[in-house]
């Protein structure tokens, strides 16, 4: 295996070339978005065997993988007519995990990777919008400290919060650039204060640390206990994605969204997913703000919502199975950032085999191949007799369904404790992050009060089968005194 990186844009994709054991599932996938000649931005994978390799050597990256990068971040810089660190145009990159199998939230992900205090002032220049270019910092800022210096989101997230209070405003996006520019500095004196060194101005710096980061969450604490319930092998390792950035926050002509070709929940042939405006990826999965139904895209974006109905088409006649989509609208342009097969429930699963057979897309033979056995049993999970009396005490979105009963916890960990006593519980978060995965597989059901239904929590839940409700903004919880309120529960 001589090659170690592999280029996907639609200028020269490897021909006939897709092995997902290289290439991980989303490479081999944005390869073959790009061969289908979809609007993918320009970018290159390093395969899982370098993660193998960095494994056995000290954790040290190849220098000949350091060589090829370097030439295929010349040929991105070519292809998008920007420089990586330049002063005048700056390159900014994604730096994403892909392994075999879809590991949702899993592993890490940095965005807006090539920012610093001096290239910032030129993406600012270059757009003519300085709240975006310093939008942009903050969040490289934190997902790098979080990614590659291991420090918690919320450290982060409290310092907007309480700026967000102390304006009286509501949402992220109502900061303007200077409220942005005392936030950078308040993120650099924290990043200071715990990793006694200055937050990294030198992007080749950035892009490796982010590169080793990015394999050493393949054996992070919760894509261990990931693979453990799912039975994924520890030794496939992961592939690592750099992407020429698309940008969904630059303003109102912008969006990036998570949309299924049908229904996870039920299976029906339906456009189902969400979007945001003016945002980015991580905004929409992270669950940190509760996005729109992506069938309102077609009042703000009509000819956007047109393009997006054909390439689901494509790609469900391409891969003949339910796609799970991620996008970004960039100035009114659309780009896809990511197709893999979605999670779906055990009903969901019936329905979609049985529906393709009758679409002639799959035969009988691989409609019986695509249920899982394992998840049949999630088909006799209880569920809420339609004629019993019930109080509602909140609603949320029917991120997965069934019923579950339970002691409220509000830590993955109380939920893993309960669960060894042999107690029922149900997980009730804020929103949840993929560091309580071990929690959302000991609870029997997940409670949150922010996200959609494509948020982590959501994904995960459908692909465990557990009930879980989501995006419920009427519950207030209080983690300190351990109590959540409805109204006047």
């Amino acid at each position: 295996m001589k090659k170690f990186i592999f280029r996907f844009n639609n200028q020269s994709s490897p021909s006939g070339f897709n092995s997902k054991n290289i290439l991980g599932g989303k490479g081999a996938n944005l390869a073959q978005m790009a061969k289908l000649k979809l609007p993918v931005p320009p970018g290159f994978t390093i395969s899982t065997k370098v993660c193998e390799y960095f494994y056995k050597n000290n954790k040290k990256i190849p220098k000949k993988v350091i060589r090829q990068t370097k030439k295929e971040i010349n040929i991105i810089e070519s292809i998008t007519k920007k420089k990586f660190g330049d002063l005048s145009n700056p390159l900014l990159v994604s730096v994403r995990s892909g392994s075999r199998v879809s590991m949702p939230g899993m592993m890490d992900t940095v965005l807006n990777l090539g920012l610093n205090d001096k290239t910032v002032i030129a993406l600012k220049n270059n757009a003519s919008d300085g709240r975006f270019a310093k939008d942009s910092y903050r969040r490289f800022i934190q997902m790098y400290s979080n990614v590659v210096f291991g420090m918690q989101p919320h450290l982060f997230e409290e310092l907007i919060e309480n700026y967000k209070l102390t304006k009286g405003v509501i949402q992220d996006t109502d900061l303007d650039e200077n409220d942005w520019d005392g936030l950078i500095q308040n993120f650099k004196d924290i990043v200071k204060e715990k990793t006694k060194k200055n937050f990294p101005q030198d992007v080749n710096e950035q892009l490796w640390r982010a590169i080793s980061a990015v394999f050493l969450s393949w054996n992070s604490k919760r894509a261990k206990i990931y693979r453990k319930i799912n039975y994924i092998p520890d030794h496939w390792g992961t592939a690592v994605n750099v992407q020429a950035m698309v940008f969904g926050n630059m303003g109102q002509n912008c969006a990036t969204g998570v949309a299924f070709t049908r229904n996870p929940s039920t299976g029906k042939k339906e456009l189902f997913g969400e979007y945001l405006v003016n945002a980015q990826g991580e905004d929409v999965v992270a669950g940190t703000r509760t996005p729109h139904d992506i069938l309102t895209i077609n009042k703000s974006m009509p000819k956007i919502f047109q393009q997006l109905k054909k390439i689901f088409k494509q790609l469900e006649n391409k891969y003949k199975d339910m796609q799970d989509i991620e996008f970004t609208v960039e100035n009114n342009k659309l780009w896809m950032l990511q197709t893999r097969s979605g999670k779906r429930t055990a009903k969901s699963a019936i329905k979609i085999a049985v529906d393709m057979v009758k679409e002639k897309l799959i035969t009988k033979k691989e409609a019986v191949l695509r249920v899982d056995p394992n998840i049949l049993n999630t088909l006799l999970h209880p569920t809420l007799n339609e004629k019993a009396e019930k109080k509602i005490i909140a609603s949320g979105l029917p991120s997965s369904p069934g019923a579950a009963s339970g002691k409220v916890t509000f830590s993955a960990e109380q939920a893993e404790r309960l669960k060894e006593q042999m107690q029922d519980t149900i997980l009730v978060r804020i929103e949840t992050s993929p560091e309580d995965i071990n929690g959302m597989h000991a609870a029997n059901g997940i409670l949150t009060a922010r996200g959609g239904m494509t948020s982590h929590a959501a994904v995960v839940a459908r692909g465990m089968g557990k009930p879980c409700v989501s995006g419920s903004s009427e519950i207030k919880i209080d983690y300190e005194n351990k109590l959540f309120k409805s109204g006047n529960f």
